[in-house]
């Protein structure tokens, strides 16, 4: 698959070959699916708890005498039916976390940059470089290359100039392509991808 390549004016500076192995590989929707739900799971805390009646505070003297009083007989203001007693089978911290493997991983990678360039919504510049950070720079970058609502840059390493550009738009993020994930990829509706970043992911997907 052959895509053009722009510069950061919009402006065509010539095409490039795409991997096959990694932009037309079969789509696996399944595997996409699974690999997005671990990442989500994986993200969760897991620290939600509520006390028992073993541990709220409160006295443990019984209320009242067993027997005489014509009342129902109680044990401890901490009994959950109290109010400030303790919760029943409430929440405790756990963790959410799911196993897939490496290359499972990978091909839920290579099934969504499919998917988007199925749908011409990758886009290649020849070079993302800035001498200063500029929030407008960038935004008029985006602008030229005609990207859709919310778009995901991905940089082939650390880029300070270019990263506190993107920080402030409220339609763009990036993101280093060795941390390429599902979540990310299928989160936004454009990936604009400078050449150097093309390398860092066919080294990590090829």
């Amino acid at each position: 698959m052959k895509v053009p390549v722009i510069d950061m004016s919009g402006s065509t500076v010539g095409e490039i070959e795409l991997n096959p192995a990694i932009f037309e590989a079969s789509v696996n929707v399944s595997l996409m699916h699974q690999a997005l739900t671990r990442q989500l799971a994986n993200a969760r805390q897991g620290n939600a708890k509520t006390k028992t009646r073993g541990e709220v505070n409160g006295s443990t003297r019984k209320m009242w005498k067993q027997k005489g009083t014509g009342r129902a007989r109680q044990g401890s203001r901490k009994a959950p039916h109290w109010k400030g007693g303790g919760n029943v089978f409430g929440p405790i911290p756990r963790k959410y976390t799911q196993k897939m493997p490496l290359q499972m991983r990978h091909a839920a990678l290579r099934s969504a940059l499919s998917v988007k360039a199925a749908d011409n919504s990758i886009v290649v510049l020849d070079q993302l470089a800035m001498d200063n950070p500029s929030a407008k720079t960038m935004a008029s970058v985006l602008t030229n290359a005609k990207v859709g609502r919310k778009t995901l840059v991905v940089l082939p390493e650390r880029n300070e100039n270019v990263e506190l550009s993107i920080r402030n738009l409220d339609n763009a993020t990036y993101l280093r392509a060795q941390y390429l994930n599902i979540r990310d990829l299928l989160g936004y509706e454009t990936v604009l991808l400078p050449k150097s970043a093309l390398d860092v992911i066919e080294t990590l997907l090829g």
